[in-house]
């Protein structure tokens, strides 16, 4: 009980001196690559998946939200790039494979606008992508 509460009095600590701010400020900047290659897939090159063209930005998106992450909002760079891509792939793997199955089953199957469902996803994934990258990836 004693490390949950000073594992949640660390993570208040580092929300106060704005890493959360650059998180998400990197999360914007990511997600805008990301849906640009899905908006570029669906409405200029008329992919007829969604889902293909998500994955797509998504992969996209995730080299370029890995890239801020480790350069501008986590900063620790007590272990090598290197040393931080395996856990990042496979974190964003798994958060790959939700966005991608929310938009098959949202746009694909249910027939609904993309757009809205892109930003379901992507707010759903946040909150938990912060944690699991302070705590897995970028942790001191």
């Amino acid at each position: 009980m004693k490390s949950v509460l000073l594992n949640a009095r660390t993570t208040f600590d580092q929300l106060r001196r704005g890493e959360f701010i650059r998180f998400v400020a990197n999360g914007l900047v990511a997600t805008a690559v990301h849906y640009s290659v899905l908006y570029a897939g669906v409405v200029i090159f008329g992919l007829e998946s969604v889902a293909l063209a998500s994955v797509m930005g998504a992969a996209v998106g995730i080299c370029s939200s890995f890239l801020g992450n480790y350069f501008f909002v986590f900063q620790n760079h007590s272990r090598p790039l290197l040393g931080r891509v395996i856990p990042f792939v496979t974190l964003y793997a798994f958060m790959l494979f939700m966005h991608g199955t929310f938009m098959l089953i949202w746009s694909d199957w249910l027939g609904l606008d993309f757009r809205p469902g892109f930003l379901i996803a992507t707010a759903l994934q946040t909150g938990f992508s912060y944690l699991a990258n302070r705590t897995l990836v970028f942790a001191k």
